[in-house]
């Protein structure tokens, strides 16, 4: 296990691939940790250095006191990116890993080669949507919210299997300090008009059954940059490198090819 410390938090991250190629960072989304891209990671091209972190408040990383901004969340990856001496990388963000991924992406345009933004938008819900959540989770804790928040996870057949509840079980032991501030961090987010401004390479992946950011939310947030390809997994939920990692990878690695010409 690693730490490193960015932005003043301590963030658990780990390395795979070849650690002199083209750096790929990957940013998790709420309630997991860097395990969501495990299945993955065997599929993408040679010649990579993977990076995945667990952000604050989740996995084996420090846990501050929430709420968090979005902008907080940048900070740590612009500050991890420039600790490890990376720049510029392949960003692969998903859910709230995808809203850090925009932001970084206009903020330090330096540190970012090509984006990809896989089931995640501009804006994903509204603050009263997320305060509730949030008043949910403080009265009866994330376990009550299980079923609910797997179902906007999973299509219907990785819904029904057994390894579905193996990932209930990383939800419900996300720190709910964490958890929250995440929440609250996704609550307080507009990137609409500094994701229409990216001018880089950018792929947007969506699952055709997911509950929590439907693809025509993914493709309208694509759409705002010039050039985006878009794609969605069919039967997938919110997490399609979990349930379907070799028709995400079919996806993935010629886009990582193109860009760090491997």
């Amino acid at each position: 296990m690693r730490a490193v410390v960015a932005n003043g938090v301590a963030l658990h991250v780990q390395e795979a691939g070849d650690p002199t190629g083209i750096p790929v960072v990957f940013a998790n989304s709420l309630g997991t940790d860097l395990r969501l891209w495990d299945a993955l990671l065997p599929l993408l091209p040679k010649g990579l250095r993977l990076i995945r972190y667990d952000k604050r408040g989740h996995g084996l990383s420090a846990c501050p006191p929430g709420p968090y901004s979005l902008s907080e969340l940048t900070t740590d990856a612009e500050a991890l990116i420039e600790a490890l001496g990376l720049g510029p990388v392949l960003f692969v963000g998903l859910s709230i890993g995808g809203m850090i991924g925009q932001s970084l992406a206009a903020r330090r345009p330096d540190l970012i080669r090509a984006l990809v933004l896989s089931n995640t938008a501009a804006k994903m819900g509204d603050p009263a949507m997320w305060q509730a959540r949030i008043a949910a989770i403080e009265a009866n804790g994330i376990g009550a919210m299980e079923a609910a928040v797997l179902d906007r996870w999973f299509g219907a057949a990785f819904r029904n299997s057994p390894e579905a509840a193996l990932w209930g079980a990383m939800l419900t032991r996300t720190p709910k300090q964490g958890y929250l501030g995440c929440c609250a961090a996704i609550a307080g987010a507009d990137l609409h008009q500094s994701t229409q401004g990216l001018r880089l390479p950018v792929l947007a992946i969506a699952g055709s059954e997911d509950g929590a950011s439907p693809p025509d939310l993914v493709a309208a947030t694509a759409a705002l940059i010039p050039g985006a390809r878009f794609e969605v997994i069919k039967g997938a939920g919110h997490l399609p490198c979990v349930e379907a990692p070799a028709a995400y990878a079919a996806i993935l690695a010629p886009f990582l090819k193109e860009n760090a010409n491997v």
